[in-house]
């Protein structure tokens, strides 16, 4: 289904069932609690606003189903990359040895990190689902730091409200607000299924996020920012995904 369809049928149903006049309520009630995606507008923006306030108010600290290991898919699918080019492979070529995360913006402490500098902290796996908006899906395991570790680390300030993650991977960039990006697993991942983080899957370094669809799972991380508003980021609607046509939430 295309993302155009699935996110009318999704605005049809919530039409349906609370009304225009109570999608318009609902997308009052959550500018009042802070409760708005960035790319809240539009047509679609009132049921937009609904979904994300009902999963923060409902269930903030849920967690997202954890497999055994019984069940890896034997063959996970890996999307075609782009915009790899030859200083990225001069590095991968050099065993991401000069590989570096910075860490910025409205933190007390910048940070530059090698993968030796995340691998030596505090580390989780977890065997969780890819489910990618176009229909497929693979189980694997993926082994990281936690997000909250890394911004613990950099002294994240109390008005940051999203953490915007950009990749080497051009033009792809999103942002989780602080409810997803301090969950105990959302990982920067750097090993899958007990070994290094393979490229094709985003290595040497990826953002995991398995309570949102696959695309807020970013490839080739290199960059972390704190911030308190999404002006400035793009065209201002929280990631690449929803200048696309996708939905900067897209909770699972």
């Amino acid at each position: 289904m295309s993302s155009f369809s699935r996110r009318k049928l999704i605005t049809a149903g919530l039409a349906t069932t609370a009304g225009a006049a109570g999608l318009a309520v609902a997308g009052r009630l959550g500018a009042r609690y802070g409760l708005v995606p960035p790319d809240c507008r539009g047509f679609y923006g009132p049921g937009e606003a609904l979904t994300y306030a009902a999963q923060r108010i409902i269930a903030p600290h849920a967690l997202a189903r954890e497999f055994p290991r019984s069940m890896i898919s034997k063959m996970p699918f890996a999307n075609v990359v782009r915009g790899l080019d030859d200083a990225f492979h001069r590095t991968e070529t050099a065993g991401f040895a000069d590989w570096r995360l910075a860490v910025d913006g409205m933190v007390a402490h910048p940070l530059s990190l090698s993968l030796a500098d995340l691998r030596s902290m505090p580390k989780r796996s977890q065997i969780t689902e890819v489910a990618c908006e176009e229909g497929w899906s693979y189980i694997a395991e993926w082994i990281g730091t936690p997000l909250s570790d890394v911004l613990r680390e950099a002294g994240v300030l109390p008005q940051a409200r999203y953490i915007v993650y950009q990749s080497f991977e051009r033009p792809w960039w999103d942002s989780l607000d602080m409810n997803d990006a301090l969950h105990p697993q959302t990982l920067l991942a750097w090993g899958m299924n007990d070994g290094d983080l393979p490229v094709g899957f985003g290595g040497p370094l990826r953002m995991r996020v398995p309570r949102q669809l696959g695309y807020k799972s970013v490839k080739y991380i290199v960059r972390l920012t704190a911030t308190e508003s999404m002006k400035g980021f793009g065209a201002g609607l929280g990631s690449a995904a929803p200048e696309a046509g996708y939905a900067w939430y897209a909770g699972i």
